[in-house]
């Protein structure tokens, strides 16, 4: 037995110096260190031998097992290392290229002229007041001089939710009932940006969802005069010192006098071109005294107290600023877009 353990471990050695892949080494383990290896088999023989012989013969099976068990790690590392040089070979690497600097996100389009409008205000001396986006009728619509079946209410397809009289707001304006009832009787000057959502035909002019700036004073003695200063002023900051604006007249339930404001057309100077419809001037906001209703719901008395408002659209501003043709762009994630800005 001594003889054929000495053959079985020679003959396995040198079909493990053969073996140049991992399949192979893996049958290679399978055939000479598993259960039905030929050592195993001798192994199972030992009952018939001798018993002078026997623990000879155990010795030398033992020995046999570990010395192929060796052997296969010490083939299988060089496998290893032998397929790592090849990959580092057909993958060189060369560790004196400068790396590579990750992409650095950037601001949204919309943040950006979210940021500027809001700092133009501050410089003006207006705070900021955010207002929830979830809003009820009351606020939304009645407590601004929008009582039920308006004729102006079709104007704001609404998104209700399953809560009666809860809906999502249709522009920015509840905020002026909400902070007059947080500050009456102080005098008011804030911006309330947010977001507005409106059940409308999504198309490249309008979209379910965009940005509004609305715009507050409350306080004794405040005039026409003063909103019309006041926007002239934020559109020569906003847009240059030479910039020239208009107010024509309008009409919103919750101011009265009711106006829209234009500027001149900054890419044409006023001469006409297609951004401006070759009329030379471009519509920007909408603003007007507040209606002594409103005043009223918002805690203040009309007789003492009155207020200018104004709202403006971020995305329009932009549109203007930047010739974008589609306001879907805002929203639609495309990265070749959004990289622009």
């Amino acid at each position: 037995m001594l003889d054929q353990l000495k053959r079985a471990a020679a003959d396995a050695l040198a079909e493990l110096a053969a073996v140049d892949a991992e399949a192979e080494l893996a049958a290679w383990r399978s055939r000479h260190l598993g259960k039905k290896s030929p050592i195993k088999t001798l192994l199972g023989g030992l009952g018939a031998l001798d018993a002078t012989e026997r623990p000879q013969a155990g010795r030398e099976a033992n020995l046999a097992q570990r010395r192929l068990q060796a052997a296969f790690d010490e083939r299988r590392a060089a496998l290893e290392r032998a397929a790592h040089e090849a990959s580092l070979g057909a993958e060189a690497l060369d560790v004196t290229l400068p790396g590579r600097l990750p992409r650095r996100g950037r601001l949204h389009v919309s943040t950006l002229i979210l940021r500027r409008i809001a700092a133009v205000w501050a410089e003006m001396g207006f705070q900021v007041y955010r207002s929830r986006d979830v809003e009820t009728d009351e606020y939304n619509f009645q407590l601004l001089n929008f009582p039920p079946f308006h004729p102006a209410r079709e104007m704001q397809d609404t998104f209700f939710t399953t809560e009666p009289d809860v809906i999502l707001r249709t522009h920015t304006s509840p905020g002026q009932i909400h902070v007059m009832r947080e500050r009456c009787p102080e005098p008011i000057r804030v911006i309330l940006p947010g977001m507005c959502y409106r059940y409308e035909q999504i198309t490249a002019r309008s979209e379910i969802q965009f940005n509004q700036v609305e715009g507050l004073a409350v306080g004794p003695g405040i005039r026409m005069s003063d909103l019309k200063g006041t926007l002239t002023d934020f559109a020569r900051r906003m847009f240059g010192p030479d910039t020239r604006t208009r107010f024509r007249c309008s009409h919103f339930p919750f101011t009265e006098p009711s106006a829209e404001m234009d500027i001149e057309c900054f890419l044409c100077g006023g001469d006409g071109c297609r951004v401006c419809k070759r009329a030379g001037w471009l519509e920007i906001l909408g603003c007007g005294m507040v209606h002594p209703v409103v005043l009223e719901n918002g805690g203040y008395d009309p007789g003492r107290y009155s207020g200018f408002a104004f709202g403006m659209g971020p995305e329009r501003i932009a549109m203007l600023r930047h010739e974008i043709q589609d306001i879907r762009l805002f929203w639609g994630n495309d990265m070749r877009f959004l990289e622009q800005f």
